[in-house]
């Protein structure tokens, strides 16, 4: 039993027809419809635009508000956890003083010598650096000297 797909239809009834001057005129409607339509959606559009802006402009300015309390909050606690962490209220240049006395005095123990200690040691070379020179110099004036006299001594006799 095939079933037909097709509502019973009063034979009565006559088919519809189409009309092609209605047809133009429903056309025509919805093509100044979807002009009005258009028209209507530019010139709030802009409106849309410029509302949107706002609203982006008050969000911005919340979130920067907020922002800047936060980092307000994280600099407020960074500066508690610094003053514990000085001990108590100790001040960073004595704490980076005990800390450099603590390190010298390691460096003693391994048979490191101190800053002061190698200062002294280099003035004490350079000092011996002179003397060393200044035999050596003197006898090369010596000799220079006596040269120049046997020279002298030389024109004379002659």
């Amino acid at each position: 039993m095939a079933t037909s797909r097709k509502k019973d239809q009063n034979p009565a009834e006559p088919a519809p027809s189409f009309d092609a001057e209605e047809d133009d005129a429903s056309a025509r409607n919805v093509w100044l419809a979807g002009l009005g339509a258009f028209a209507k959606a530019q010139a709030e559009g802009s409106k849309v635009f410029e509302s949107l802006v706002n609203e982006g402009m008050a969000i911005q300015r919340k979130t920067q508000a907020l922002a800047e309390d936060r980092m307000a909050e994280a600099s407020k606690r960074m500066a508690e956890m610094t003053a514990r962490a000085g001990g108590g209220g100790l001040p960073w240049g004595r704490l980076e003083g005990i800390f450099e006395e603590r390190v010298a005095r390691a460096l003693e123990r391994l048979g490191t010598p101190a800053a002061q200690d190698l200062l002294e040691l280099k003035e004490r070379i350079e000092r011996l650096e002179n003397l060393a020179k200044s035999p050596a110099e003197a006898a090369a004036t010596t000799a220079s000297t006596d040269v120049k006299r046997r020279a002298a001594t030389a024109k004379q006799a002659r």
